[in-house]
């Protein structure tokens, strides 16, 4: 498709003062909470949703952008990812694998990102002060059962795993902490899960498992029906590596036993938690995840993995339907975190915004093994709004023409460098 066949920004006129600040007119807009699937026009004035209305006029807006052709979504949320770049690390420890928040987030539509787990109590007053309060993303938290958090080598330290503590902390940052992480464990026993249920009941707040290492006492059916509480998060559910599909290639029926209990199946895609072994017969049973996540890092973002719009392109290469893919990126995820003014276009709610372009065609889709799986459709993010702002936008499409656009031209140096 040529460039000049994009949508254009249209220069509102208008005698009057325009009542609102941006108009994005004629994508077809997808709110699951609001059940609005249709085309429609959003206007937005002070970084927030004003209205959403079929009948607003060009006149009626400071700048008014044509997304005719597109969809409009809510900001996605990714409630897995690593975004604690650690400076400073235990003597033998790998490099960290941490992501800058902002680096990531905007280009695949994403505007909250949950980092699951990088830092414990310990750590949390440092991330953030580095981390969230320097951010444009929005950025929450799992806080990490372990104190030291993880990437130091206390995964398996019961010494560090401090129920107490933990829930001292998230009680001091409410709705910032938006619950506590397992992952990792391979020692005996429960004690990392048991700790982490415990913070969590403490502060009333959900539980994230990223499980260990399986044994014949502790295993996934344990976990669901004994360990896990309803509104708690099992993450990597399409992973393989603790029996979700098992060797005859049928699905475990303790994932379904799980889902009627309450407990939310996270995708987690990660680098090595993704595979279509796994992904298909789950599928070919019914079984979807609720939430899709990338568990962003520096090893996970130019794999299999990719991105936000990848994964949901990945789920409907798998039978997924646009909507649904919509759904367990916004909606969902907000709810597992229970931050309900998130993931939908409630009026008066912040303006974060994600417009995609669905391309047709033929696609190939990888796993976490490299393995390739075709699809006929691909999603990419045109344009991004955090806070009624535009923060990406992928062919200017909110953007003015070079040859209108007012340039801060000069003075010049002697060798013509514009200062």
């Amino acid at each position: 498709m040529s460039v000049s066949s994009f949508p254009c920004l249209l220069q509102a006129q208008s005698a009057t003062s325009p009542k609102f600040d941006l108009l994005l007119k004629g994508a077809h807009v997808i709110d699951p909470k609001n059940q609005i699937d249709r085309v429609t026009n959003v206007a937005i004035t002070n970084g927030h949703i004003a209205s959403i209305d079929d009948n607003i006029s060009n006149g009626e807006a400071r700048k008014v952008v044509d997304l005719h052709g597109l969809y409009l979504i809510p900001g996605m949320i990714d409630i897995h990812v690593h975004v604690f770049p650690r400076f400073v690390l235990p003597s033998g420890a790998p490099p960290s694998e941490g992501v800058q928040p902002d680096s990531f987030s905007f280009k695949s539509g994403v505007t909250t990102m949950v980092d699951a787990g990088s830092t414990g109590w310990k750590e949390f007053p440092e991330f953030k002060r580095r981390v969230v309060n320097t951010s444009k993303t929005r950025i929450l938290a799992f806080l990490n059962i372990v104190g030291a958090g993880m990437g130091t080598g206390n995964d398996d330290n019961v010494a560090e795993m401090d129920a107490n503590a933990a829930a001292q902390m998230a009680l001091a940052n409410p709705g910032l902490i938006v619950g506590f992480k397992s992952a990792h464990y391979g020692g005996p026993g429960w004690t990392s899960v048991d700790n982490a249920v415990k913070a969590g009941n403490l502060a009333h707040v959900p539980v994230m498992v990223d499980f260990g290492k399986i044994t014949p006492q502790r295993n996934i059916n344990v976990l669901f029906a004994d360990k896990l509480r309803p509104g708690d998060i099992y993450t990597h559910c399409f992973s393989g590596h603790r029996e979700e599909v098992l060797e005859n290639g049928q699905l475990n029926p303790a994932m379904v036993q799980g889902r009627k209990k309450g407990i939310y199946f996270d995708l987690g895609f990660g680098a090595a938690s993704f595979y279509w072994f796994v992904a298909d017969p789950a599928y070919k049973a019914g079984f979807y995840p609720d939430s899709i996540s990338s568990d962003l890092h520096m090893k996970s973002m130019n794999a299999g993995m990719k991105d936000m719009t990848n994964m949901m392109s990945e789920l409907m290469a798998l039978g997924s339907s646009l909507q649904d893919v919509v759904k367990m990126s916004t909606w969902d995820p907000a709810r597992e975190i229970k931050h309900s003014e998130l993931g939908n276009l409630d009026v008066g709610a912040e303006a974060d915004i994600a417009v995609l372009r669905l391309e047709n065609g033929h696609f190939g889709f990888l796993d976490s093994a490299g393995a390739r799986r075709y699809g006929t459709g691909r999603l990419v993010t045109e344009l991004t709004l955090r806070k009624g702002e535009v923060v990406w936008d992928l062919n200017g499409l909110a953007a003015e023409d070079w040859q209108s656009f007012h340039y801060r031209k000069g003075p010049f140096y002697s060798n013509g460098a514009m200062r």
